[in-house]
């Protein structure tokens, strides 16, 4: 495929957090596992280190393929890479949202960003900073419970975008992807998962657990984001980072 962008100057960020045993999940999923294969001098004389790891595909800085709530959705390694390279802009509801643990991104929030920077711009990724990513890696701060299991999901209190916001920006605009800095587009307490369901039927990928989404500007940026490619999967562990001009 013929690459069509060009990357501007500038320096990186940075928007994925380590995978280790700190790792947030879902409370109902086992975390991030890293085993030893072998590490130190072997019988023939020269150091060799090798690890294996396994982990839930949700969890971490990661994609939600289409897959994930639609049944003839993509699967993460069927997304086109080029959806998955190009400019971001960035909404900021931190104010809002870390007072209140269940606030919702709204279409207000989406008409306020276009009054003060213009309609937002076909091909865009959609980054929603609600300023949960400063939390990572405490359970308790950032899904309002560091409870595990089933008996934990009623107690889940995190942001998201609400489901008329998010069926609003696919039927009023032309965006390539959408992330924010909290376990789920859905907020904590979603007991149906409607924005899950409205992305992913609409083809739209999305990025959970979003770091250091501060430090992007609202307009400008490059986000390239890179999903380890399972096939079949319906998500993945995701690399992210934006080149700041």
């Amino acid at each position: 495929m013929e690459n069509k962008f060009s990357f501007p100057k500038g320096h990186l960020v940075d928007l994925t957090h380590n995978y280790s045993r700190e790792t947030i999940y879902w409370p109902t999923e086992e975390g991030f596992k890293l085993d030893e294969v072998f590490g130190g001098i072997t019988e023939k004389g020269y150091y060799y280190s090798a690890k294996k790891f396994s982990a839930p595909e949700h969890g971490g800085t990661h994609m939600d393929a289409p897959i994930h709530f639609a049944k003839n959705g993509k699967t993460i390694d069927q997304i086109p890479w080029d959806s998955l390279i190009g400019p971001a802009i960035v909404i900021d509801v931190s104010k809002e949202a870390l007072v209140n643990p269940d606030y919702q991104v709204s279409i207000q929030d989406f008409s306020d960003w276009e009054s003060s920077f213009g309609q937002i711009p076909d091909g865009v990724i959609v980054l929603l900073h609600t300023g949960y990513w400063r939390y990572w890696p405490d359970r308790l701060r950032y899904l309002g419970t560091a409870e595990r299991g089933k008996e934990a999901l009623t107690d889940l209190h995190f942001p998201g975008l609400h489901p008329d916001a998010a069926k609003w920006l696919v039927e009023n605009r032309k965006i390539n992807a959408i992330g924010l800095d909290t376990q789920s587009i859905d907020y904590g307490q979603s007991e149906f998962f409607k924005t899950h369901r409205i992305l992913c039927t609409n083809d739209i990928p999305f990025f959970e657990n979003i770091a250091n989404l501060d430090k992007v500007p609202v307009t400008g940026a490059l986000v390239i984001a890179l999903p380890m490619k399972i096939e079949g999967g319906s998500g993945a562990p995701l690399r992210l980072v934006a080149i700041i001009p």
